[in-house]
């Protein structure tokens, strides 16, 4: 398994992956600016991990492109945005894709609009509002980083999810253990090995829907 371990690296591997040519390594340069300029007004991520930020945020972010193919149909619907990762680094790799960012904090909503706007990104659409409260359309893809239990996530974001709708969950140690423990839907997760994070794994899969729990008798 290969691991990427330094910003260099991070760099590299973005060079040699298809469609990212100057333009799309330049839009990100911009993106990292962007984000250590407004990182001294908010911190949209920890100062320390601004240190490796190829890494820790535009490579982590751009890896889940590698489970997806361009033909995948949007909308690519990106929940708990925050600081932008992984939507706008996808948004910044695939202009061409509508990328749905949902972010209820007023800071956060209007970072990721400035930030949108500066990179010229204009299928991108910043849902200002909690997820509970947006009426529900068909996602192509959905993504989450850091936003809430695999459980949790179904439950409050399934409604946006077709039977053909790609999952792709970052998470840490913790990836495994939430597949093996979920219950009460139908799915085909398995986990991929992050390229960022050698502890760390991305839940990738589809949902069918609610499947009904049998609980044992009691004796």
């Amino acid at each position: 398994m290969t691991v990427l371990t330094s910003d260099d690296a991070a760099r590299g591997w973005l060079a040699s992956q298809p469609g990212v040519d100057a333009v799309a390594r330049a839009r990100l340069e911009r993106l990292v600016a962007l984000l250590i300029d407004e990182n001294t007004r908010q911190n949209l991520v920890s100062a320390g991990s601004l240190e490796h930020v190829w890494l820790r945020h535009i490579a982590d972010s751009a890896q889940l492109l590698v489970h997806v193919s361009h033909e995948t149909p949007g909308p690519w619907v990106d929940l708990g945005s925050g600081a932008g990762f992984p939507g706008l680094v996808i948004a910044a790799l695939r202009p061409e894709c509508e990328v749905v960012l949902v972010e209820s904090r007023t800071r956060r909503i209007e970072w990721l609009t400035r930030a949108a706007g500066a990179l010229g990104l204009d299928r991108v659409k910043v849902a200002g509002a909690r997820l509970e409260t947006i009426e529900p359309f068909r996602a192509g893809v959905i993504s989450a980083r850091a936003f809430a239990p695999l459980d949790r996530l179904l439950d409050l974001s399934a409604r946006f999810s077709t039977s053909d709708t790609i999952w792709l969950l970052p998470k840490g140690r913790s990836a495994r253990d939430e597949v093996t423990q979920l219950q009460g839907w139908s799915h085909t997760f398995h986990v991929e090995h992050s390229l960022t994070d050698a502890e760390a794994g991305v839940i990738v899969g589809q949902v069918s829907g609610r499947v009904s729990v049998k609980k044992g008798r009691k004796r």
